[in-house]
């Protein structure tokens, strides 16, 4: 495909030592409150505590005092809960940003794309087995290797016309920019190859560098996600649902689901946004099922019954950020911001789309690629660079 010319840009820019979770997060005990929570309705109906038909002197206002004492009561009570709330909230954001892994520093990548409108999340699924024992590698069918490649490559692009999630398969025929090996400090020219090989030759610097040289759009933040933290967050959420039109078996990455509706636990997971060698279009195949899955996913773990249940939502936070891996310049609120996209984007107020391809079977000297369309790719990344609706 042809090639964006790098141009130069401005940049956009506690956990207890035990390993237990924050004692906000601890199960609290039984309680004996009466009041209801603040936002949450009233037993009894808006300003009936002093109307009735005794109002008037009936037996309604026998004891003005104790029923304006209790209200206090309960105002005071709902304020106490709403201070230990916001305490616990401030408690989990403090252990959570110092659970950040930032290792890539987008700043330092030197002469790069002009920055866009809105915000761009480069989205990587990694292969990498940190964090897993080798039984686990052995459960999960994930194979020894060492290094890390990248499982599923996602744009991520959110601003004043929603949220847009593209997949860029793996196996897509691009061109690489110049770089240096980290490993033995040579200097490599740029030459055509697959969109994985910049991973796994020069991790995620080379990616970004690689993914904006070719489509044009700016990453204003990265965020990666090894094995071990993909099967943590869905076992925490308790398995996602899933409905499959037919059984799908795949030894490579382990898979065995039969057909019809089910709950998939992490393993089940991984081995089903793995696994391409029985979709007929192989890469282009596994993308939608990643796709497919990350929706089911962002329904489960924005349920009230999630969100809401400290039991639940701390383990999927923690195992989130065990092998998340983000950008020097990655907050909190941009990972809140990452989810909400990600979250809009999958449930009907976004858009998921892969990249047009012209050829899905490329014969390279790399072995088989995929071939974007060039105009209607380019069509669609500047869309996402100007924020603009996708034609």
């Amino acid at each position: 495909m042809s090639e964006w010319t790098d141009r130069p840009g401005e940049h956009r820019t506690g956990r207890d030592p035990r390993g237990d979770p924050p004692l906000s997060f601890r199960a609290p005990p039984p309680s004996t409150r009466t009041a209801p929570l603040p936002g949450m309705p009233s037993p009894a109906a808006p300003g009936r505590y002093d109307s009735g038909p005794g109002s008037r002197g009936g037996r309604g206002s026998r004891n003005p005092r104790r029923r304006a004492g209790r209200g206090r009561r309960y105002l005071r009570t709902a304020a106490v809960l709403s201070s230990l709330l916001l305490l616990g909230g401030a408690g989990t954001y403090v252990w959570a940003g110092t659970r950040l892994n930032q290792q890539v520093d987008l700043g330092a990548l030197g002469a790069r794309v002009p920055a866009g409108e809105g915000t761009t999340y480069l989205v990587v699924g990694s292969d990498s087995r940190e964090g897993l024992s080798e039984q686990d590698r052995k459960d999960l069918n994930t194979g020894s290797a060492e290094g890390r490649r990248t499982d599923s490559v996602i744009l991520l692009h959110t601003g004043a016309n929603g949220a847009t999630m593209l997949s860029l398969p793996r196996d897509s025929w691009v061109t690489l920019p110049p770089y240096v090996d980290p490993g033995t400090g040579r200097s490599h020219r740029a030459a055509p190859d697959k969109l994985n090989a910049a991973f796994s030759l020069g991790g995620p610097d080379l990616l970004v560098r690689t993914v904006e040289r070719n489509t044009g759009v700016r990453v204003d933040h990265y965020a990666e996600i090894g094995f071990a933290g993909f099967v943590g967050v869905v076992d925490a959420v308790g398995g996602v649902d899933l409905c499959l039109d037919k059984a799908v078996r795949d030894e490579d990455s382990g898979a065995d689901l039969p057909a019809g509706c089910q709950t998939l636990d992490g393993a089940e997971a991984l081995a089903f946004v793995r696994q391409r060698k029985q979709e007929a279009q192989g890469d282009l195949g596994r993308t939608r099922n990643q796709q497919r899955f990350l929706a089911a996913l962002a329904r489960k773990a924005a349920t009230p019954a999630t969100l809401a249940d400290p039991s639940k939502a701390f383990p999927t936070l923690d195992a989130g950020l065990d092998t998340l891996i983000v950008d020097t310049c990655t907050q909190l609120p941009d990972l809140m911001g990452l989810f909400e996209a990600l979250r809009n984007a999958t449930g009907g107020r976004g858009r998921q789309l892969n990249v047009p391809v012209a050829d899905p079977d490329l014969r390279t000297s790399k072995g088989s690629a995929v071939k974007w369309d060039d105009r209607r790719a380019r069509a669609l990344f500047d869309a996402l660079r100007e924020d603009r609706l996708p034609g």
